[in-house]
């Protein structure tokens, strides 16, 4: 079984910065053949010999088990719960296993919105397969733009570019999550270090001190604490300082010099400037605000 939606987008709906042409579900039953007819053209392939298609598809596989190979990426499976990501002129091929089958969803969507996270290095051709296990959520918002594309209501690319930004942003937190996650000693170690951080922000506590405090190098500590937050504990203290002051300036009378020592910046000069480049405001511009 398979149903599926076309669309064209029109030249506004492209200046969004992306757009969906394509969107849909199947089942695939064991020993069915695959894959099924009536796709649009340029969509249907041979899968010994792949294809390549000029957008990228976000598919989810929520039943059954396949493989999955492309010119980046050896051949791997495909089980419950992957969602995997295709790659504008990037040769792949996918299928069920026969035995098996699968029941999967599927988006096609192209723009700058995705190119700018590709080039950011968010999302990449050497990793296209995400495992986020069950997911009611993207199974709903899978059926949202399913039925938003049939609807094909004034303004709908707009909500159905909105769609996509959530899956793939469901995507890549939940399987970042999960891998973090894997070590709940290191994940309750950093906890550990945020409170700590938080809770000194008005004294003169280092970050040398709180790897100390952990039994742990400061290289290893500072390594481990930008692959949970992706901020060093320095720039992740300092930004908590600057929210500090922020707070200070507009709560109480005390003087940006007053401040400044209160936080444990080297001098007042220094805390100005540092909180320019954070606000864009001098601190007694802030204060005569």
């Amino acid at each position: 079984m398979q149903i599926s939606k076309y669309l064209v987008p029109n030249d506004q709906d492209k200046k969004w910065g992306l757009t969906v042409s394509t969107v849909g579900y199947e089942e695939i039953a064991p020993g069915e053949a695959y894959p099924t007819r009536g796709h649009a053209d340029g969509y249907y392939f041979n899968t010994d010999v792949g294809r390549e298609l000029n957008e990228y598809q976000l598919l989810y596989i929520t039943e059954g088990r396949g493989v999955f190979r492309s010119t980046h990426f050896k051949e791997a499976p495909l089980r419950e719960g992957d969602m995997f990501l295709l790659f504008p002129d990037e040769r792949h091929s996918y299928h069920p296993l026969p035995n098996v089958g699968w029941k999967s969803h599927w988006i096609g969507f192209k723009g700058k919105n995705i190119d700018d996270r590709v080039l950011a290095g968010f999302l990449s051709v050497e990793k296209p397969i995400y495992h986020v296990g069950f997911s009611s959520e993207i199974v709903h918002l899978y059926k949202t733009a399913y039925e938003t594309a049939v609807n094909e209501e004034p303004f709908s690319q707009q909500m159905m570019a909105g769609i996509v930004n959530h899956m793939v942003g469901i995507m890549y937190a939940l399987e970042r999550n999960m891998e973090l996650n894997k070590n709940n000693s290191h994940k309750d170690m950093i906890n550990r270090a945020r409170l700590r951080i938080r809770e000194a922000l008005e004294s003169n506590l280092t970050i040398q001190e709180i790897a100390d405090e952990l039994s742990m190098s400061y290289s290893n500590f500072r390594k481990l604490f930008k692959e949970y937050t992706g901020l060093s504990p320095a720039v992740y203290q300092q930004d908590l300082k600057l929210q500090r002051a922020k707070e200070l300036l507009s709560t109480t009378d005390l003087s940006v010099k007053e401040i400044a020592y209160r936080l444990n910046f080297d001098s007042p000069d220094y805390f100005s400037a540092k909180f320019k480049i954070k606000t864009g405001r001098k601190p007694s511009e802030m204060r005569r605000k």
